[in-house]
C-alpha cells in the first residue's frame, strides 16, 4: 500500500513551480482536471493494491504448487475492541497466515462454542457492529498480502439484502464468505451474489454429513471445502479424531478442490497431524480468540497472539 501511495503521487513533482507548490501558493492555480487525475490515479492504485492479493482459489493452487498446507487463523472482530483486531490481522497476515477468516459478531452464534460466544458477547457490548467492522476492514484490508474470508450468520446479511450486502464486502476487498446457519437447499441465492460479485462462498461438511449430500456441497462449494473435524460446536479440543482422515479421504474422491479442516484444532500437533492426514488446509479458530480476548491486555493478547502464530506456521510443510 505505502508502494502504490507513493506511486500516486509521483505524478506531482515537489519541486518550487511545480503543482505541489502551487498548490499551498495559489489554489485557484490548479486545474480541475489537474485534480480530477490525481484523485483518479489514488484510486486506481488503491485498486491495484487490492488485487495484488490472491484470491482464495488461486492461494490454495499456488500453496498446492508449492506443496504447502495452508494456515487459516480465525479470530472475532471487535475483541477486545476493533483497534485491537485491525492490529491483530495486521499480525497474522506478517506471521505467515494464508487465508484470514474473520468472524462478524453476532447475538446468536449458533455454531460456535463458549470461547467464540463470549467473544461476540464483548465486541457486541463495545459497540461493534457490522458498520463499524467494515469500516475498521476498509482501512486495513488494503495493507494485507493474504486473502480474507467473512463468517457471518445469516441475519445481517439479510437485514441490507443479498446483493447489497455482496457489493459491501467485494468494494472493501473480501474475498470470501462463510454462512454456517443457511443449509445447502437455501444457498441459491447466496452462491448466484456470491459469484456475480467475485465473492467466494464456502460450504461446510460434518462428519454426520450423509455421503450423496457431502457430494453436492462440494460441488457448490468455492474456495474450498470447509470440513468440520467434529460433531458440536466450535472450541478447542484434546485431540483430534482420527475420524478425519477418513473424512478427508471421502472429499478427495469426491473432488479437486482443496480441503481444510476446522472446529478443535489448537496446537501445532494437531496442525501437523492434520497435514499430514493430507488436508489443504487447516483452521484455528477459539484457541486464537481466546489469546486476544482473555489476556492482561491488548497488547499481551497480540504478542501472544504472535508467538503462537508463528507456532503454528512452523508445523506446517
Amino acid at each position: 500500500m505505502a508502494l502504490a501511495l507513493k506511486s500516486a503521487f509521483s505524478v506531482l513533482p515537489s519541486k518550487r513551480g511545480s503543482i505541489s507548490t502551487l498548490s499551498h501558493s495559489n489554489p485557484s492555480l490548479i486545474s480541475p482536471s489537474i485534480v480530477r487525475l490525481k484523485s483518479a490515479t489514488v484510486m486506481a492504485s488503491l485498486q491495484v493494491a487490492q488485487t495484488q492479493t490472491r484470491s482464495i482459489s488461486e492461494t490454495f493452487s499456488k500453496l498446492r504448487e508449492q506443496g504447502k498446507v495452508a494456515l487459516i487463523p480465525f479470530i472475532t472482530a471487535g475483541d477486545p475492541d476493533l483497534a485491537t483486531t485491525s492490529k491483530a490481522l495486521k499480525i497474522l497476515d506478517t506471521c505467515g497466515s494464508d487465508l484470514i477468516e474473520l468472524g462478524m459478531p453476532y447475538s446468536d452464534p449458533l455454531a460456535d462454542g463458549p470461547v467464540i460466544q463470549a467473544a461476540a458477547t464483548r465486541a457486541l457490548a463495545k459497540g461493534a457492529n457490522f458498520d463499524s467492522v467494515i469500516s475498521m476492514l476498509r482501512e486495513v484490508v488494503p495493507e494485507l498480502s493474504c486473502p480474507i474470508a467473512l463468517f457471518t450468520y445469516y441475519n445481517p446479511i439479510l437485514k441490507r439484502g443479498v446483493e447489497r450486502f455482496m457489493t459491501i464486502i467485494r468494494d472493501i476487498g473480501i474475498h470470501g464468505l462463510v454462512v454456517p446457519d443457511v443449509p445447502l437447499e437455501e444457498t441459491e441465492i447466496l452462491r448466484s451474489e456470491a459469484s456475480r460479485h467475485g465473492i467466494e462462498l464456502v460450504l461446510l461438511t460434518t462428519p454426520t454429513t450423509p455421503t450423496e449430500r457431502m457430494k453436492a456441497i462440494v460441488e457448490a462449494s468455492e474456495g474450498f471445502i470447509y470440513l468440520v473435524s467434529s460433531v458440536g460446536v466450535t472450541g478447542a479440543r484434546a485431540s483430534v479424531s482420527a475420524r478425519v482422515q477418513s473424512l478427508l479421504q471421502d472429499i478427495k474422491k469426491a473432488t479437486s478442490k482443496p480441503v481444510a479442516v476446522g472446529f478443535g484444532i489448537s496446537k501445532p500437533e494437531h496442525v501437523q497431524q492434520i497435514a499430514e492426514w493430507g488436508a489443504d488446509g487447516v483452521i484455528v479458530g477459539s484457541a486464537m480468540v481466546r489469546l486476544l480476548g482473555e489476556s492482561t491486555s491488548p497488547e499481551e493478547g497480540l504478542k501472544e497472539l504472535e508467538t503462537f502464530t508463528k507456532s503454528l506456521k512452523a508445523a506446517l510443510p
